[in-house]
This record gives structure tokens, C-alpha cells and sequence, in this order.
């Protein structure tokens, strides 16, 4: 009985070998984890606190995209864009989220565009395009992060 138990003491030990796998190494691991991630979607879009209330994900993208387009156009039409360019129904907003809730508005115009003075638009509309309610960052895997998207603004409500 004795060499018995010697016998698979020793059989417990060797076989330990067979079990070994190798083990990636943390830069594949690493590399694995971010070709996962879809970086072209964030987890969580940015949003308003008017926006927060409502469950699904899709819908509080909508209510976050409605409101700012809302108070772009709002503070927009107070303006005398309409009157200098009345040929100008849409512009181009390029909205820039930064982590720490900071805003930032950039007007976009076609390559060909010659018509429009687009210094005098850009400071319009910085001038115009402040005091904005507190924006929450979008969020991926837990971090802010920043986002961008274009918005067309309507100029004229008729």
C-alpha cells in the first residue's frame, strides 16, 4: 500500500506538467482587448439633464440631439444671420464634447463656398453660442471621452 501511494504521489506531480498552458503575455492581451472595442460607438452618448430622465438609449440620444439642435436654433435666430445671408436656410454645426463638459461649436461651409464671410458667421456664432445648460460627457467603458458630430441648423422657421 505504501509504494502505492508513493506511486501516485509521483504520478501527481509529473502529470502537473501536462495541465501547463502557456500563458499570453500582457501585450497580447492587451492587443486582443482593443481590437474588441468598437471605437466608433461610445457606451453611453452625451446628454442633458433634461435628457437623463428617460430609460432607453436610443431615446435620450434623440432628446440630447432635439434639445441642442432646439437651443442652437433659438439662440441662432435672434441674430442677424437671416437678414446678412438670406440666400443661407442651413448651416453645418460641428459640436465638440470635451470629457470635462466643455462645449465647443465650429461652423462647417462647403469647399466651394465663396459667398459667405465666414469670419464674420464663426464669430457670430461663438459670440452667440454660450451659456449652454451643463452637459454630461459621453461615456465609454466607464471614462469620459470626447465626442463630435455634425448638426444641421436650421436658419429660417417659417
Amino acid at each position: 500500500m505504501k509504494y502505492y501511494s508513493l506511486f501516485l504521489v509521483i504520478l501527481c506531480f509529473n502529470s502537473c506538467q501536462y495541465f501547463d498552458k502557456p500563458v499570453p503575455s500582457e501585450k497580447e492581451l492587451l492587443q486582443k482587448e482593443l481590437k474588441s472595442i468598437n471605437w466608433k460607438e461610445v457606451d453611453e452618448y452625451p446628454s442633458f439633464v433634461d435628457c437623463n430622465k428617460i430609460e432607453g438609449k436610443t431615446e435620450r440620444q434623440q432628446c440630447f440631439f432635439q434639445f441642442l439642435t432646439e437651443l442652437i436654433q433659438e439662440k441662432i435666430r435672434i441674430d442677424t444671420l437671416g437678414t446678412l445671408y438670406p440666400e443661407l436656410d442651413t448651416i453645418q454645426v460641428k459640436v465638440t464634447i470635451f470629457p470635462n463638459s466643455r462645449i465647443q461649436f465650429e461652423p462647417l461651409f462647403p469647399k466651394d463656398s465663396v459667398a459667405y464671410d465666414r469670419v464674420k458667421i464663426d464669430s457670430i456664432l461663438r459670440k452667440r453660442l454660450v451659456g449652454f445648460p451643463k452637459v454630461s460627457p459621453a461615456i465609454k467603458r466607464g471614462i469620459p471621452v470626447k465626442t463630435q458630430f455634425v448638426l444641421p441648423v436650421i436658419l429660417k422657421m417659417e
